[in-house]
This record gives structure tokens, C-alpha cells and sequence, in this order.
């Protein structure tokens, strides 16, 4: 039990010093006015001029800020961070056919990227194979079309999937990619006991924010924790969920918002794990999270150090956790999307520039920079090698990965944090009030949130309050890009063609025994004998689209629209 930073008589005469300085800061600024009339984050949360031990007078170093790798993970999940290896550089990629994607991951991995991170185009995202007419026009447009276990293999094609780890996009049709993810391996030769990677996996956040909908909240909640069960007990090395803030920052939400519902989606998830029956120290080590980076330098890093201390509480205190493993918040980071510009996009560089050293500094397991193109298209190789040779330079240029958590100490960096942890734990307590984030969802509590403080930023840029290089300030005119990355108008056909050819080869009656069983399951009461995936993986082995996996679970579970509050 460490005490107080600082004693009462060096607080004394901090304070008395630091009154002497406004005095004189005050007589500065009435001969020359300050810039704004308010200073505040992205967010806007205001800040001071100038932070002092007097904003950290209160907290305990021991129990506050601690050691990395210690509880309560404030500085790192790790206790060696990035003095041992960097975090993982996991470029996004997904494009037209899987060839084409599987090209894209050797560019990249021939160009120094770790981990593999993949986009599933809009069909595959909604549970459609590209022969659906509601899938017409959209194949391979953002990103890679995957309609049938034939089309994984073709995807990771010569790349060692127990070396590599691969993080997937997918929501709602989660547990069916992760099932055509897991046959293919073994059908190549891999044990499931070695795979290493990530599910998104993440329905609530599509509730609130994303909008990818399929199912209802109760089997979607349902198919989460059949993945979590079946990855403690199959798939050890496996994260079967990526509890996602990014989508809620990209709809507009504050640091705040992202934290408070990222977490509690995340108590959520948890809540519902123990109700099957799981014990929280066997399948909370590898729960894990994903973060926005956006532009606001010091205020993503406040949110990710305060994000990990506020897990670590809640796994202890909450959920009676005993392993330390399931208390660190670990997580991936990509740089903020919405932040891009299409007018001046090479101004994109600089902006994922600093928004991937704020996740450095936050202490990112892994991260995506964006590409300076992504504003128009699916990145061309060009921007992507850029992207990725950012996080290079960061990690072995620059020096901020040889000293774990630099920042900790600064006044104004544990001031924010704390400010940040006080927000979030506001929304949770009333989150709690509500009955629980499904209850929330029902009012619309966090979409309205979040739609009101998009609102709120959007008012900010047309006053001027808040400054977009290029767009509201210093604008000029749209340049045109030099490097074009164009789908092969084609694609649609073949991957038709390829689709209807697999299901014409499958055997039908294997086909049918398979499908038989996975509804059997489906219709049971939610358990182990219960759990779809057993059932999944042999499904798709024996020939199962995607689509006509989804099309059970529609018929079985029903489907949810969203209400449309706006």
C-alpha cells in the first residue's frame, strides 16, 4: 500500500509557486490574448493551461500507476512492453477474390508486416453469398468475398497459419468464418490447438453502433458465448472476441463514450459467459479489445491507460478474477478512419502518423495505420506500404518503444487518465441503472449518446471551434491521386460461378446430415451439447455456404431490424 506522491509541505509550496506563476501568466495574456477562447479535446473536455502536481495530489503511485505488467495494468500488460519485440503491425487488408487478397498479405508480410488482419466484403458481413440478388453489385468492393470453406483456403493460401496470427472483421456471420477458418487449417495439416488470432465477434457494438444487424440481442448473445466456450475448450491460443470502441468512435461517440460502452459490452460478455456456466479465469485471459486512435494526441492515450486500470478493477472487484492474466486489457489499435480527409489526402499521412504514436504510447498489442487513401477506395499498395512503413519507422527510428509507458508521471497525462476513468465510470453506473447494456440498447441510451455528441463535434467544425487542416482552415482544391486501385468488374461472375460449382460437387447427403445437426443445436437449450460449433466446422466441411448457414440461423433465431430512432 504505497501513500500520497507527494507531502503536504512540498504540495504547500507548489502551490504558493504555481499562484506566483499565474500572476504573471495573467499579465502576459492581457497584453496578448490567448488563441482560443476555450482550449478542450476532440472531445471536449477543456484543458488548462498548465498541469501541476497539484492535479495529481491525491493518488496513490502503487495502486494507481503502478508497474507494467502489474495490477492495475495502468502501464502495460507487459512488464517488458516493446523492449522485447514491437507490437504487432497488422495491416488491414481484403479486396476483390480471396487470390487477390492472399496476394496482398504476402506483399505485406514480404514487406515486414507480423500479423495478418482481415475485411470481409459487405455480402460476407451480412451472412449473403455473392449469388444472392440483395449481395448484386457489392462483391469484393470492401473487401474480400468469401462465400464457401474453398474460398478460405484459396485466402491464406502458402501462408503457415500456426506461425502467423490472423485477425478477421466479422460480425454477426462470426462464428461461421471462424468455422471455415478452422476446417481449412486442419484440412492443410494445422492443429486448431496452435491457431493464434482474432474474432471481432463483437454484436452489441453493431447494436449501438455499426449497424451490420442480423439476428435479435439473445441468439446473437447466444452465438458469442458458444464461440467463447468452444475456443476455452478447443482453440486455446484463440481470442473469440474483439470487443470493439473503434466502430463507436467511428459513429461519432467521445474518448468517453468509447471507453464507458466498449467496457461495459464487455461486462456484458462476460455476464453472459458465467450464466453458461464458464469460470471467469478460464476464458477471460483472452478476451480482448480494440481501440480508435484518433487525433487528439493525449487524450487516446489517457483513454487506453485508463481503459486498462478500469478492467483490471472490474475483473477483480466485479467478477472475482484471481488469475492476473484475466485482468489486463489487452487490445489492437487502428488509427481513426473518420479523421481522414479527402480533400488533401496526404495530409492523411501526418494524422496516422500521429495517431499510431499515440497508440504506441498507449501501450497497443497491435495496430493498424490507415493508408492515406482510404477516404476513396480500398488502399492501393502504394499507400498500404506507406501505412505500414510508419509503424516501422515508429517502432525503429524514432526510440518510443525503449522506455515502457515514457509518459507516465506527467501531470497532465494521469490528470486526463483520471478524468477519463471518472466519465466512464459515470456511463457505467448508469448503465447499470438501466438493467444492463441490452435494457440501454432497447432505449436507445447509447445511440442517442453518441449521435448527440457527433452532433455536437459537427457544430464544432462549421463554427470553427475545431480545426480541420484543409477542410475548414487552409483549404484548397481536391488533388487527384496517383495510385488507383480499381476491382476487376468481372469478380462478380467468377466467384457466382466458383460458389454454384462447389455446392454442385458436395455430397448431398453428408450436406444434409450436417445442416440437420447444427439445427438441432440451434433449436436446443443454450449448452456445451448445444454449442453450434462442433457442428459449424463440420458443416462447412461438408459443403455449407455461408449464406445457408446464416439462412438457418435467420429461420431458427429470426431477424432484427433496427428501429430507426432517427
Amino acid at each position: 500500500m504505497g501513500g500520497k506522491m507527494f507531502s503536504e509541505s512540498a504540495m504547500e509550496r507548489i502551490e504558493k509557486e504555481y499562484k506566483d506563476w499565474q500572476e504573471e501568466y495573467q499579465k502576459a495574456v492581457k497584453k496578448m490574448p490567448e488563441r482560443l477562447a476555450r482550449f478542450s479535446t476532440v472531445s471536449d473536455l477543456e484543458v488548462k493551461a498548465l498541469y501541476t502536481p497539484a492535479d495529481i495530489a491525491n493518488k496513490n503511485f502503487s495502486e494507481e500507476i503502478g508497474f507494467p505488467g502489474s495490477y492495475p495494468f495502468t502501464r502495460g500488460v507487459q512488464p517488458t512492453m516493446y523492449r522485447v519485440r514491437p507490437w504487432t503491425m497488422r495491416m488491414f487488408a481484403g479486396l476483390g477474390g480471396a487470390e487477390d487478397t492472399n496476394a496482398r498479405f504476402h506483399y505485406l508480410i514480404e514487406h515486414g508486416e507480423t500479423g495478418l488482419s482481415t475485411a470481409f466484403d459487405f455480402p460476407t458481413l451480412m451472412g449473403y453469398d455473392a449469388e444472392s440478388p440483395l449481395a448484386r453489385g457489392e462483391c469484393g468492393k470492401c473487401g474480400v468475398a468469401i462465400d464457401t470453406v474453398a474460398d478460405v483456403n484459396r485466402l491464406f493460401a502458402n501462408i503457415n497459419l500456426e506461425e502467423v496470427t490472423t485477425s478477421m472483421t466479422i460480425n454477426p456471420p462470426a462464428s461461421i468464418l471462424w468455422a471455415m477458418y478452422i476446417a481449412n487449417a486442419e484440412n492443410v495439416g494445422f492443429s486448431r490447438k496452435k491457431l493464434g488470432g482474432t474474432i471481432q465477434n463483437d454484436c452489441l457494438k453493431e447494436f449501438i453502433a455499426q449497424k451490420t444487424l442480423m439476428l435479435p440481442p439473445e441468439p446473437s448473445l447466444r452465438l458469442v458465448v458458444d464461440t467463447v466456450e468452444f475456443g476455452t475448450r478447443e482453440v486455446p491460443r484463440w481470442n473469440t472476441i474483439s470487443i470493439s470502441g473503434y466502430h463507436i468512435r467511428e459513429a461519432g461517440s467521445t474518448a468517453a463514450q468509447e471507453l464507458a460502452f466498449t467496457v461495459y459490452d464487455g461486462i456484458t460478455y462476460v455476464e453472459e459467459s458465467l450464466k453458461r456456466g464458464l469460470k471467469v479465469d478460464d476464458f477471460a485471459g483472452r478476451l480482448s479489445f480494440f481501440w480508435n486512435s484518433h487525433i487528439d494526441f493525449f487524450e487516446e492515450i489517457a483513454k487506453m491507460r485508463a481503459g486498462r486500470r478500469m478492467w483490471a478493477k472490474i475483473m477483480k472487484d466485479r467478477f472475482k478474477a484471481q488469475n492476473p492474466r484475466s485482468m489486463m486489457m489487452r487490445f489492437h489499435t487502428q488509427t481513426a478512419g473518420c479523421s481522414l480527409t479527402a480533400q488533401e489526402p496526404y495530409n492523411n499521412v501526418i494524422r496516422t502518423t500521429t495517431e499510431g504514436l499515440a497508440a504506441v504510447l498507449g501501450g497497443t498489442q497491435s495496430l493498424h495505420t490507415n493508408s492515406l487513401d482510404e477516404v476513396y477506395m480500398i488502399p492501393s499498395e502504394e499507400a498500404a506500404r506507406i501505412a505500414l512503413r510508419t509503424q516501422q519507422i515508429l517502432a525503429e527510428e524514432t526510440g518510443v518503444a525503449s522506455v515502457i509507458d515514457p509518459l507516465a508521471g506527467s501531470y497532465f497525462v494521469e490528470a486526463l487518465t483520471d478524468k477519463m476513468e471518472a466519465e466512464a465510470t459515470e456511463y457505467i453506473r448508469r448503465l447499470d441503472e438501466m438493467g444492463g447494456m441490452v435494457a440501454a440498447i432497447e432505449r436507445d441510451f447509447p445511440q442517442m449518446e453518441i449521435a448527440d455528441a457527433s452532433y455536437a463535434f459537427q457544430q464544432q467544425i462549421e463554427r470553427g471551434d475545431k480545426v480541420i487542416i484543409g477542410v475548414n482552415k487552409y483549404p484548397s482544391e481536391r488533388p487527384e491521386l496517383e495510385f488507383i486501385l480499381k476491382i476487376d468488374p468481372e469478380l462478380e461472375k467468377r466467384q457466382i460461378e466458383r460458389t454454384q460449382q462447389f455446392k454442385d460437387s458436395r455430397d448431398k447427403a453428408k450436406f444434409a446430415q450436417a445442416m440437420g445437426e447444427l439445427r438441432r443445436r440451434c433449436e436446443g437449450k443454450p449448452s456445451w451439447e448445444n454449442n453450434v460449433m462442433p457442428a459449424l466446422i463440420e458443416a462447412v466441411r461438408a459443403g455449407a455456404t455461408e449464406q445457408e448457414v446464416c439462412d438457418l440461423y435467420r429461420d431458427v433465431f429470426g431477424t432484427y431490424t433496427d428501429p430507426g430512432t432517427f
